[in-house]
């Protein structure tokens, strides 16, 4: 429900404006002077206010500007009883959205209330969406690989050398990508990125450098390309180990000529463009395959900046994971939870094979599903919902290995079958403080089956 304040010094308008909106299930307050009704405005959300121009104390133009210099994209209806055009074109110009003379028309008044809520309400979605589109993650961690790739990106983003990004997915590529783009001198210009691997073969080139329109049966229209759309700024070809053979020809030529030629046409485009490429794959195993030529490897890799995978730098990793927590819980308007000491050493521990991505999958998920404070247990339970790896479980999994596990000791199935159970029971009870109701809730069983279980298993409750 929108809370609009009425700010007026004649009762009667005040009273006929309140009925009305609350008519309108507008919730409303109204107050008959410009002073008390800057300490509403500074106490109270509200979402539109209703101001007079000629009151006493204070008039409604101070209210304004003093207002709006306090909420910038609060919405303001000035009212007056003396309305002519230069009084409605200051009001304008000190920021208010309408002019109402008095009497209002209702009808008129209603839909200048309701737009200007509307764009209320645009202005504020708008700017949460700017600020999440562009806010650029700065490169977490102090270990010596990411201490070496931030020192790169400093040596090589005001350059225009093309750079080849290399490194497992989910480790970051996209990111020191933005970093060289921001620290460049294209940064006031575009960022134009391009997933090789999710778009067809077929259509990659028409991606890239557009079409004419008639040029194949689906081209209705002329299609502008992202190279042509990157002009003055950065391309970010992502995936580049999946383009085309065909594709790769022109994006060779496009960087050695700075020209491109659209899909149908015949005209030659001039592009200013720096490109930035990453791969997951081993591009020089790529071209002896035949997959990738190495003419274009070659103009691609002048830099190389290879992200190491998460096992690789795990002294990092409560870094990363207390920034996503910190950012996680902000988007969900929550307190920020704590990760204990033992929790941290337990994500260490993980495999992560899907590296930083996977992180902050699991933090959300541990925020979600924990209490305040994140416990070690908490990350062993909910560290791989489908069934992978427990850490610190003594739990086999299909892909242990080694000392710590021995697939020898089963006979049969059944017997893996109950060992696991056992473990899994044990561990349960173990976090429930041996609660045995609280358990029975929590793996969906009975409780006369769960005490069943028990007595099978010989479980006790450690002294």
């Amino acid at each position: 429900m929108a809370k609009l304040l009425i700010i007026d010094d004649e009762r009667a308008i005040r009273s006929t404006l309140r009925e009305i909106l609350e008519y309108e299930s507008y919730e409303v307050d109204d107050i008959d002077n410009g002073i008390d009704g800057l300490e509403l405005i500074k106490k109270n959300n509200y979402d539109l206010v209703l101001c007079d121009i000629k009151m006493n104390k204070m008039d409604g133009m101070e209210v304004l500007e003093n207002a709006l210099a306090l909420k910038p994209d609060l919405p303001f209806i000035m009212i007056s009883g003396h309305g002519t055009v230069e009084t409605a074109i200051e009001a304008s110009k000190k920021g208010a959205f309408d002019f109402v003379s008095k009497p209002p028309d209702l009808n008129r008044l209603l839909i200048t209330v309701r737009n200007a809520l509307d764009r209320g309400n645009l202005v504020t979605e708008t700017k949460v969406l700017k600020r999440k589109v562009s806010k650029t993650r700065h490169i977490l961690g102090e270990s010596e690989s990411i201490s070496k790739i931030k020192e790169t990106i400093e040596r090589v983003a005001p350059t225009e050398a093309r750079v080849l990004i290399t490194g497992a997915n989910g480790s970051g590529k996209e990111l020191v990508a933005r970093w060289i783009h921001e620290k460049s001198n294209r940064s006031e210009s575009t960022l134009i990125e391009v997933n090789c691997a999710a778009i067809p073969s077929e259509l990659i080139e028409s991606e890239l450098f557009g079409h004419e329109k008639g040029s194949f049966t689906s081209a209705v229209k002329q299609r502008i390309g992202k190279f042509e759309l990157a002009n003055g700024g950065t391309l970010f070809l992502d995936e580049i180990g999946d383009m085309s053979l065909s594709a790769q020809a022109k994006v060779l030529r496009a960087l050695q000529e700075h020209k491109i030629t659209r899909v149908g046409g015949e005209k030659e485009l001039e592009v200013n463009v720096r490109v930035l490429a990453a791969t997951n794959k081993d591009l020089l195993k790529e071209i002896e395959a035949g997959n990738f030529r190495m003419d274009l490897y070659h103009r691609l890799n002048v830099i190389n900046i290879h992200v190491p995978h998460l096992t690789e730098r795990t002294d990092d990793i409560p870094v990363i994971a207390q920034q996503f927590l910190e950012e996680i819980c902000d988007d969900y308007g929550m307190p920020v939870k704590k990760i204990s000491d033992g929790a941290m050493e337990a994500l260490k521990g993980l495999p992560w094979t899907g590296n930083v991505r996977e992180l902050h999958n699991m933090i959300e998920r541990l925020i979600i599903l924990s209490d305040k404070v994140i416990t070690e247990n908490d990350v062993i339970s909910f560290a791989n919902p489908t069934g992978g790896t427990n850490i610190g479980s003594g739990v086999p999994s299909p892909t242990q290995s080694g000392p710590a596990f021995n697939f020898e000791k089963f006979s049969n199935f059944q017997d893996y079958k109950d060992y696991a159970e056992k473990e899994f029971i044990k561990f349960k009870l173990e976090k429930n403080n041996w609660n045995v109701s609280k358990t029975a809730d929590d793996i969906e069983i009975q409780r006369s089956h769960l005490y069943s279980k028990i007595e099978k298993f010989g479980l006790k409750r450690a002294e």
